[in-house]
């Protein structure tokens, strides 16, 4: 794979930022300190010439940066423990835990769901997607519940057709800031990359439809937890779809309160039931994940510490 050049105009919000914190947040895949290596290297120039990370864009500053492909990173199975809710022939059905991620990415190459399946099942290791063998769907790296994954190419292709068609009923539990209201809802909002911060997503113009409905399940004295089923499939879309009607989820440190005091380490959500019709036979089927003890210990503490409202 050739190098990928990045080219970006600065404009006016950009202005007076160092040039380093700019491009981290308009380059997904980089972090600043990558960006700083990059600079060392003489692989970002501005207006045709070096630059230090300690630069100050200006407006009209035209900054161009030379990505080297990427190195290719072997994926190794690793023998780390996984709630497995059913397994068949064809697909296994796990509870992930809170705080792991999905599949390798940069920065995560080892410690994901990825690298426990790999162990668990080997076979895997021949799929074609080398990188996210058997991987249909994603739960973000601090969500809980129910995730299904394939075990062979023709269920994958299957999996991956009933989630493109949206035929695959998902359904989450959320504890979110303040009492929600009406109880019942929908929340129609188009989602895409954040244009102040290209590592979040936003709500925002041009963005890809996105659609959650919700009901609220119970309220607490500044809370509510309620039942949320996205219609579609956005990166972040509970999560960023809450926080734009200004419930957002407890424990979020991207899109909620700065200070998190009820879940400093992870936010409450969690995949609770899925429903889809199974890629061999095509019979339906439904796998449901309990709340993890830590999230049903709060919401207890809510209830006798706080009170339940009517």
């Amino acid at each position: 794979m050739a190098e990928q050049i990045v080219e970006i105009e600065i404009k006016e919000p950009q202005v007076g930022r160092r040039v380093d914190k700019v491009l981290a947040a308009e380059i997904e895949e980089l972090s600043r300190s990558a960006v700083q290596g990059l600079i060392k290297k003489g692989l970002v120039t501005i207006n045709a010439a070096p630059v230090k990370a300690s630069y100050c864009l200006q407006a009209g500053d035209l900054v161009l940066v030379r990505l080297p492909p990427p190195k290719t990173t072997e994926i190794y199975p690793e023998p780390i423990p996984l709630t497995i809710l059913h397994e068949d022939d064809s697909i296994i059905v796990v509870n992930k835990p809170a705080g792991m991620v999905t599949h390798p990415a940069p920065g995560n190459f080892s410690g994901t769901l990825v690298n426990a399946l790999l162990a668990h099942y080997p076979p895997l290791a021949q799929m074609d997607d080398l990188e996210r063998p058997g991987i249909v769907h994603r739960l973000d790296k601090d969500t809980s519940g129910v995730i299904v994954v394939a075990k062979t190419e023709a269920a994958c292709q299957e999996l991956q057709a009933q989630f493109a068609a949206r035929k695959v009923r998902k359904t989450y539990l959320a504890l979110v800031e303040g009492h929600l209201e009406p109880q019942l809802g929908r929340i129609e909002a188009a989602i895409g990359r954040d244009p102040h911060n290209r590592k979040r997503m936003a709500v925002c113009r041009g963005g890809r439809e996105a659609i959650t409905n919700y009901r609220v399940l119970e309220y607490f004295d500044r809370h509510s937890l309620l039942q949320a089923r996205p219609q579609t499939g956005r990166t972040h879309q509970i999560r960023v779809h809450l926080a734009f009607i200004k419930h957002p989820v407890v424990g979020d440190r991207t899109y909620g309160y700065r200070k998190q005091r009820l879940l400093p380490k992870r936010h409450f959500l969690h995949a609770q039931h899925i429903r889809f019709r199974h890629p061999v036979g095509g019979q339906l089927v439904e796998f449901e994940a309990a709340l993890p003890q830590k999230l049903t210990a709060l919401l207890a503490h809510l209830k006798k510490d706080r009170g339940v409202l009517s």
